[in-house]
């Protein structure tokens, strides 16, 4: 059975593992146009061509948020599907502007792990970076999840 189709373990991982995850995602026109429908647009730059031209843009970028989102969903499969909860995020930097039409993959690599006190389950920690199509980072965070353990007797 898969990684992905029976859950993530605190035992899948091991700190300085590297997973590459398989599905690249291109943003669309119309995904913009329904986050922006529902979240509304918090930003000037990311309001108008018009305002992120007079800025030094080619045309307005995509909202951080929904970048961060794309990204984020591209690491559940390998590391959060089926988490007992996901605990933080930090150091998110946004590190260059995604425009329709990109294709964002994302690598992530795990930073740490500590077994809870109940020996049943454990936290992963893990740096995940975003890339466009010509391997460009566009974002990276730092996230760190609580998974079950698969073997509570393993230490």
């Amino acid at each position: 059975m898969s990684k992905t189709n029976r859950g993530n373990f605190f035992e899948d991982f091991s700190v300085g593992q590297v997973i590459r995850h398989a599905t690249p995602r291109t943003v669309t026109t119309g995904d913009v146009s329904l986050y922006s429908a529902l979240y509304g647009t918090r930003f000037a730059v990311q309001s108008a061509d018009s305002f992120s031209q007079a800025v030094g843009y080619p045309r307005a970028p995509i909202d951080d948020l929904l970048v961060f989102h794309v990204v984020f969903g591209k690491t559940v499969p390998d590391i959060s599907l089926n988490a007992v909860a996901n605990l933080g995020y930090a150091g998110g930097r946004f590190l260059a502007p995604v425009y329709p039409g990109d294709t964002l993959t994302a690598v992530s690599e795990v930073i740490g792990l500590r077994e809870n006190s109940n020996g049943q389950s454990g936290v992963v920690y893990v740096r995940s970076v975003g890339f466009n199509q010509d391997g460009v980072e566009v974002l990276d965070y730092v996230r760190w999840v609580m998974v079950r353990k698969a073997d509570p007797s393993r230490p």
